[in-house]
């Protein structure tokens, strides 16, 4: 590889400002700790708990990176990543009584913020490796729920992404919002803001409303 090309993968691995960084770790967290809480009803031990918070953490940015070519994983790469998954994860152990009182209702808003934000993270992670808009918005969504997918395969259940209201579909239209802010000359800082505003408020919307995407009638 060249200088220039070296140069070039270096910096696409930065993130590209503090606000997405954070939106980033923020989002590691949150969805690091929903899922530690779903492994108490499973009845799993420390160490399932801790699987299931870093998956659903991070197995979507990392299905995101090995997809574009960013290898070894940003999440694996660096440990801050892991540090806020874990982090999470202890949180929920070593508090679970204050946690397990916590309503629903806050979780739901909890994890439609975590979506927004991995919607957007993982949307400008793809444009920084030039991916196709409409590949970015893919990605982005896979950034999104992969996590959670696979906290629900490992659960053995049917992924949420497949069956609950507005899920996925708003991840991909806030990634579609921030994609279009772009490509409207939207400072890519507020281009953010806006797709993630679009998925978090779809999702709850979509939940209050009880929206479904249409399903075959047998």
């Amino acid at each position: 590889m060249t200088q220039i090309g070296m140069a070039e993968t270096t910096a696409a691995l930065r993130p590209t400002n503090s606000l997405l960084f954070a939106a980033d770790m923020a989002g590691t967290l949150l969805f690091a700790i929903e899922g530690a809480e779903a492994a108490i009803p499973g009845n799993l031990d420390l160490l399932g708990l801790m699987v299931l918070a870093f998956s659903t953490a991070l197995a979507g940015g990392i299905f995101r990176d090995l997809l574009i070519g960013a290898v070894p994983p940003s999440s694996l790469r660096d440990w801050r990543y892991s540090a806020m998954a874990f982090t999470g994860a202890a949180i929920v152990f070593l508090s679970y009584r204050y946690v397990a009182v916590i309503p629903s209702d806050v979780i739901l808003v909890l994890d439609a913020a975590g979506l927004a934000l991995f919607a957007v993270a993982g949307t400008e992670k793809a444009l920084l490796y030039k991916m196709h808009p409409f590949i970015a918005i893919l990605l982005g969504t896979v950034t999104a729920v992969g996590g959670g997918t696979v906290r629900d395969i490992f659960l053995a259940r049917v992924p949420l992404v497949l069956r609950s209201d507005i899920y996925a579909t708003a991840a991909m239209a806030g990634a579609a919002v921030m994609i279009l802010g772009r490509k409207l000359k939207i400072p890519p800082t507020w281009a953010a803001v806006l797709g993630g505003v679009v998925c978090f408020t779809l999702r709850e919307v979509s939940l209050w409303r009880h929206w479904n995407l249409p399903k075959v009638m047998g």
